[in-house]
């Protein structure tokens, strides 16, 4: 997921801890008679501890695990994970691209489905079939050739402030259609396509729901409706959008996440019981974006990153999903925190897009989109 965007602008970045290096002995008393002095042989090694192996994981920046997951699989395989963060999720695609043959890491975790079908073209990845697999629902298994391997899932939808409808006495927008009303005139804020990864999503879930024919009247029609465009999520969400807590915003509808209001009543530390804002989760109003993770062809270690993409998909690692990243895991048999039973929603029918249909045209789609709406 492209994903995937920064969600609520908290997730913290952990680094693997380093070894210290042992104290140097201390040094012998002089004998008492000198002592011929001998050459050591050259046949003779001297033994020394062999240090933890190092696997490199590329991601994109909004990527976080829990410092004791990651121990965990440090000290099982006796290993040092470096987390190499390299942009969004497009942009730590390219550069794994443009070092292919050579390659930064031994595995890449953060291609969505907007990207998948070019991550496959590019021939970046080597197939393996992780442990636990079988585990892992069909529906988001899209590589038969298992080079990548889906790990959480999440959608992109329209947030709204339950306080400005309230008391405005206004129902909430329902469906994609609902937005271009002329009630709703100048109350949403959207993403640039070209520059965030909700904006995307939420445009291919436009194209998902009008068709080829349709969607760019659909847009034509937000646009004569006041939309207000921002280049990425956090300008969207915490200046422009009046439900996020502490926002100057204006306007009581964003697109956001469909986990967002339950990050808001997670990250108020008590102060909320239920979440200020909701989802708008009409057919086709959010767009499912599914992650993936895969060996990179030339990976030094391969051996560990294999035993990385099993860690990946057990129940360790997938509990932790939630908390870290505000995504949902793949493995169905993973416990969620009791907030985001709770709270976190899920679309009943999200917008779905072939991965190779939006690699053919996504670049197309992109650029009539911004013809229309920043020209």
């Amino acid at each position: 997921m492209k994903r995937r965007a920064i969600l609520i602008g908290v997730l913290m970045v952990f680094t693997a801890a380093c070894t210290t290096p042992a104290a140097p002995p201390a040094p012998s008393p002089a004998p008492a008679t000198p002592a011929p002095t001998l050459s050591p042989s050259p046949s003779a090694p001297t033994a020394t501890p062999a240090g933890p192996r190092e696997l490199v994981l590329m991601t994109h920046d909004s990527f976080a695990v829990s410092e004791e997951v990651l121990r965990e699989f440090e000290q099982r395989y006796h290993a040092r994970v470096q987390i190499l963060k390299a942009g969004d999720a497009g942009a730590a695609l390219n550069k794994a691209i443009l070092a292919k043959g050579a390659p930064l890491a031994d595995v890449f975790f953060g291609v969505d489905n907007t990207f998948f079908s070019r991550a496959i073209r590019e021939d970046l990845f080597e197939p393996y079939r992780p442990k636990g697999l079988e585990e892992i629902p069909a529906e988001f298994i899209l590589d038969p050739e298992l080079r990548l391997i889906p790990i959480d899932y999440g959608d992109v939808c329209v947030n709204y402030d339950k306080k400005y409808f309230r008391e405005k006495g206004l129902k909430p927008p329902e469906t994609l259609e609902d937005l271009a009303r002329p009630e709703y005139r100048g109350l949403l804020v959207v993403e640039n396509p070209a520059t965030s990864s909700p904006g995307l999503a939420f445009m291919l879930a436009t194209i998902a729901h009008f068709g080829e024919e349709r969607w760019l009247d659909f847009w034509r029609a937000l646009k004569a409706n006041d939309v207000k465009i921002t280049e990425g999520w956090e300008d969207a969400y915490y200046k422009e959008f009046s439900g996020a807590t502490g926002s100057p915003g204006t306007r009581p509808l964003v697109v956001s996440y469909a986990t967002s209001p339950a990050a808001e009543v997670y990250f108020s530390q008590g102060q909320l019981s239920e979440p200020p804002t909701g989802n708008v989760l009409g057919k086709d109003a959010c767009f499912r974006q599914i992650e993936f993770a895969g060996i990179l062809k030339g990976a030094r270690n391969r051996d560990l990153a294999e035993r990385w993409m099993d860690y990946m998909i057990s129940l360790r690692f997938q509990e932790d999903i939630p908390l870290q990243m505000f995504v949902f895991p793949v493995h169905p048999k993973a416990k969620l925190p009791d907030f985001f039973q709770k709270f976190a929603e899920v679309p009943r029918e999200p917008a779905r897009l072939d991965p190779a249909r939006i690699d053919a045209n996504r670049e197309r789609w992109i650029q009539e989109w911004t013809d229309l709406m920043l020209r």
